[in-house]
C-alpha cells in the first residue's frame, strides 16, 4: 500500500509511518521533515497547506492518503489568532488537499481524514455513535466544517473515511503525557464534577483502525475511532492513580477554576463525550486494547 501522509512529524503520524513502507510525506518544511522522519525512509514534499494547494508530484502511485495536519488543540490559549489557526490548518488546509486530488488524473483510491469525538460538543450520558448529530461549539464546528471539506473528494471518485478521534493514550506523548507528571507526585485529580465521560483510545488501536479503514472498502464516511468502553473522568482518573501506584486523593478540580486558569479550553476538558465505535465493530475490527486499565499497563509498564 502505497501511502501519503501530512501530520507526519506528529504524535500519532510518526506511529504511523513506522507501520508504512517507503510513505511520502506533505510537510510545510520537506528538506526538514526527511532529516526528523529520516528513520522511516520517507520522501518528502514542502506544501503550505493555508495558502496553497497540495503538490501534485506527491501523489504518484499513492493509493492512500492519511491527512493528520492540523494546529494542536491543546497546546497554547485560545486567543483570536489561536482559533483561527486551529480553524484554517484543518478546514483551508483540507479543501486545498482535496483541490490537488480532484485533479489529479491517477486518484488514490482512499483519504483517511482526520476529525474528532469533538464533533458531538458537550452531550452528558447520550451514547453516541457515528449517526449522531454534530453539537454547537466551536470545536464542532470546526469538526464538520472539516469533514464537509473531506466529503469533496468523494465526488471526484475517492473513497473517504472521516476518523473522529478521542483521547489518545501512548507513551513518549499525545494526551497522557501532559498528565503524567502531577499524578506521579500523587496530585491526580478529576476535574469539575467528573462525571463527564471520556471516549479514549490506546495509540495502537488508532493505528490499526486506521490501516483497517484504508484496506475495507465497506468503510466509508465517519467512524468513531474510540475504544469501546469509554469511562467517566473520576474512573479515569482512579484508573491511572492505580496504573502509576498513586493516590488520587485530592478533591476535583473546580470547573470556574480550570476556566480561569485555561480559558475557553477548559470547555473541552469539561465536555462528556460517550462516543462508541459502532462502525469499527460491524465492519470487524478487533481492538487489542478495549479496557482502560489494561491499556494503561500496557503503556506504562
Amino acid at each position: 500500500m502505497r501511502a501519503l501522509v501530512t501530520g507526519a512529524t506528529g504524535f500519532v503520524g510518526r506511529h504511523l509511518l513506522a507501520q508504512l513502507e517507503r510513505p511520502i510525506v506533505l510537510s510545510r518544511d520537506g528538506a526538514r521533515a526527511e532529516r526528523l522522519l529520516a528513520e522511516y525512509a520517507v520522501r518528502a514534499f514542502s506544501w503550505d497547506a493555508q495558502n496553497e494547494p497540495a503538490p501534485a508530484q506527491a501523489f504518484e502511485d499513492v493509493e492512500v492518503v492519511f491527512h493528520l495536519a492540523g494546529e494542536p488543540v491543546a497546546q497554547g490559549r485560545w486567543t483570536r489568532a489561536k482559533k483561527a489557526r486551529l480553524r484554517d490548518s484543518r478546514v483551508t488546509g483540507t479543501r486545498n488537499l482535496v483541490r490537488t486530488l480532484a485533479k489529479l488524473e491517477h486518484k488514490p483510491r482512499t483519504l483517511i481524514s482526520a476529525s474528532a469525538v469533538g464533533y458531538y460538543s458537550d452531550r452528558g450520558d447520550e451514547t453516541l455513535d457515528e449517526s449522531a448529530s454534530p453539537g454547537k461549539d466551536f470545536l464542532a464546528e470546526i469538526c464538520v466544517a472539516w469533514e464537509e471539506e473531506s466529503q469533496k473528494a468523494a465526488d471526484a471518485g475517492i473513497r473517504v473515511v472521516n476518523l473522529r478521534i478521542g483521547i489518545v493514550l501512548g507513551s513518549g506523548g499525545g494526551a497522557l503525557a501532559k498528565m503524567l507528571t502531577p499524578f506521579k507526585f500523587g496530585l491526580g485529580s478529576s476535574l469539575g464534577h467528573g462525571r463527564q465521560w471520556m471516549s479514549w483510545i490506546h495509540l495502537d488501536d488508532l493505528i490499526g483502525i486506521m490501516l483497517f479503514a484504508a484496506r475495507c472498502d465497506q468503510i466509508r464516511g465517519p467512524i468513531n475511532a474510540t475504544a469501546p468502553n469509554p469511562v467517566t473522568n473520576r474512573q479515569f482518573t482512579k484508573a491511572l492513580g492505580k496504573a502509576l501506584r498513586r493516590p488520587t486523593v485530592l478533591p476535583s478540580v473546580p470547573g470556574i477554576v480550570l476556566r480561569l486558569g485555561m480559558g475557553e479550553f477548559a470547555s473541552v476538558l469539561l465536555a462528556s463525550q460517550k462516543a462508541i465505535p459502532r462502525a469499527a465493530q460491524a465492519a470487524g475490527y478487533e481492538f487489542v486494547h478495549s479496557q482502560l486499565e489494561e491499556a494503561l499497563q500496557d503503556i506504562l509498564d
